[in-house]
């Protein structure tokens, strides 16, 4: 029953490289990133806004000078204190990071399609222009090359037996004409398919999967090599199977997207090619086209890359990013990432971090990196009395499932009552007055904060036939759009509702290091909108806010550990020390995952 929730977010937009970023990775040791374009490759930091070291591609010939090369791939190794990158023209090359050199380690004529290095470093996949996989050691040294395209389907292959046969099954209401049908050619890849392969590792680098387009049929399909390169296992025909491919971490899954000829969803494959379960994308199925698949490295998170396949009227398209998770056999869509239409503001790569699980770093085409860190956390009504209901929110897309659990105890995915909501929800606060904690504003992707409430008890206290209604539901109330200055998704995050028109917002600041907390109110003349009332400037990221009812006091939490309380009954915010009974200031010495007040003999 937890959501994600944003905990800080770092926007740096000091870089501005020659050309467009085309792929990048980040450093696990130093956490900068490594970018890669059709001039150079870079390294930079995200913290202080410089570049670390920068190298030149076009100036020894690894890319066209006119701008029209591609590097396919960039990965860093920690252990060569190297960046490895692969050009479209078939150079691996070594970006040595100490030096800022350049070295040439290997080409292929043909080309170079894609680069995918196993999780430990040992070995490196390159697929070529002429359809083959090449593998090699950390050293660059060959172990094999096979072409992609095998009749064989692997070690792996299915035993049957007499009984197993198609003709000698149950075919339920099918019929016996179920047993004469053919087996129907696989469909061709759809049109904005990029035909290229795609490689993915499992966690433990003892397999690979590749997904590539069959010449004989057009469609995309994926086999399972061992580190040795032996084929293990084919998949089996699936219509509609799209380009997208990762494998999780874990090692129990293969996701890739399919498109139904009613629905567009992710699929699921296990290690021998055949289909293990799905949920589906909250799109029609020609809305959106699935770009890229990525779990995060404790494989908790599952984040899908989607972008619009029509154009709006001024003829841009918009990005999604969705981190969607699973509890129950049921996939949640926790969070939902909506990028402008504006072409230079949309994505061109995303990635996990490797060595933080909940990191997500986001480059854009105007070389603009976003980094997000986000938290688990269990949703809450904060009452402490009797009519407070013990409510637990659950975001799940455009729904927020709520329990009552003073009146039941239901098991998740099902829930008291459901919300619904018109856009992707990406915060819940509850209100934070006694005897009113049931109350709920949802923030959702497109800028508005919906409030939820109950009818009077007196109207709802039993049901027509006369039944008494234990778990009352909420009602919509009124609707909010927020006016915020920043377009980046999720620009406002750790929403507080203090009082009942009156919000707190937390932001990044304008200088490096710094949060702006913003107290939102409705506006004079527009009362559907919100509006900044007042905010204050505080030195340090703020990471978590807890609100104590009875009281009214609100505690900051820094990500250096401090503990400020922020003054905000009065007309202009103002943000002080939190002192303790000796009038010491509170500074833990690393940031507590939960923070929370209470009131202990008055204090």
């Amino acid at each position: 029953m937890r959501n994600l929730k944003l905990l800080k977010s770092l926007r740096s937009s000091e870089l501005q490289g020659p050309g467009s970023p085309q792929c990048f990775s980040v450093r696990s040791d130093t956490g900068s990133l490594l970018i890669a374009s059709q001039f150079s490759v870079t390294e930079y930091n995200t913290q202080s806004g410089e570049v670390v070291s920068e190298a030149s591609l076009t100036a020894d010939g690894y890319l066209p000078e006119d701008g029209s090369g591609v590097v396919v791939g960039l990965q860093d190794l920690a252990e060569l204190q190297s960046a490895c990158l692969a050009t479209a023209g078939g150079d691996v090359v070594l970006f040595n990071l100490n030096t800022s050199q350049l070295e040439c380690v290997g080409s292929v004529g043909s080309g170079l399609t894609s680069m995918s290095w196993s999780p430990d470093e040992e070995l490196v996949i390159l697929t070529t222009g002429q359809e083959t996989i090449i593998m090699m050691t950390k050293d660059f040294e060959p172990v094999t090359e096979v072409g992609i395209h095998q009749d064989d389907f692997g070690e792996g292959k299915f035993i049957t037996v007499g009984w197993g046969k198609k003709e000698t099954q149950f075919h339920g209401s099918e019929g016996k004409q179920a047993a004469q049908k053919k087996i129907q050619d696989s469909q061709p890849a759809v049109a904005w398919d990029d035909r290229k392969p795609r490689v993915t590792w499992r966690g433990d680098g003892q397999l690979f999967a590749v997904s590539a387009i069959c010449p004989q049929t057009g469609a995309r399909k994926v086999r399972v090599w061992n580190r040795e390169g032996v084929l293990q296992a084919t998949s089996e025909p699936i219509n509609g199977l799209e380009q997208a491919l990762c494998w999780k971490p874990s090692g129990s899954l293969i996701a890739s997207s399919q498109r139904h000829p009613n629905k567009h969803s992710v699929v699921f494959m296990e290690k021998n090619g055949l289909l293990h379960g799905d949920f589906t994308l909250p799109f029609s199925k020609d809305q959106v086209k699935v770009k890229e698949l990525l779990w995060n490295s404790d494989s908790t998170v599952l984040a899908v890359w989607l972008e619009d396949l029509a154009a709006g009227p001024d003829g841009t398209v918009k990005s999604y990013i969705q981190l969607w998770t699973v509890g129950n056999y049921h996939w949640y869509l926790k969070q939902s990432l909506d990028f402008d239409r504006d072409p230079q503001k949309a994505p061109v790569s995303f990635c996990w971090d490797p060595e933080r699980p909940l990191w997500l770093h986001v480059l854009t085409h105007n070389w603009t990196s976003i980094t997000y860190d986000w938290g688990w956390t269990t949703e809450r009504s904060p009452g402490l009395d009797m009519t407070d209901d013990a409510s637990v929110a659950v975001i799940d897309g455009e729904k927020v499932l709520v329990t009552t659990f003073r009146q039941c105890v239901v098991p998740p995915p099902m829930s008291s009552f459901e919300l619904q909501l018109k856009s992707p929800v990406n915060q819940v606060t509850f209100l934070c007055q006694p005897t009113r904690t049931n109350r709920i504003a949802v923030f959702t992707s497109n800028g508005q904060i919906s409030v939820f409430g109950k009818v009077s008890k007196e109207d709802s206290d039993r049901t027509a036939d006369g039944f008494r209604i234990l778990s009352h539901p909420l009602f919509l109330q009124k609707t909010f759009r927020v006016t915020s200055h920043q377009n980046d998704p999720l620009a406002l995050r750790q929403l507080l509702w203090l009082q009942d028109e009156l919000f707190l917002a937390v932001t990044s600041g304008i200088l490096p290091n710094t949060t702006t907390l913003l107290m939102l109110h409705p506006v004079q003349d527009a009362a559907d909108t919100l509006a900044v009332r007042s905010q204050v400037e505080v030195e340090g990221v703020v990471i978590s806010t807890a609100h104590l009812s009875q009281t009214g006091t609100l505690a900051l939490q820094l990500e250096d550990g401090q503990i400020k309380k922020l003054l905000w009954d009065c007309p202009e915010l103002s943000v002080e020390d939190w002192h303790d009974s000796n009038g010491c200031s509170v500074n833990f010495p690393v940031p507590c995952i939960h923070t929370a007040l209470c009131c202990i003999s008055g204090t």
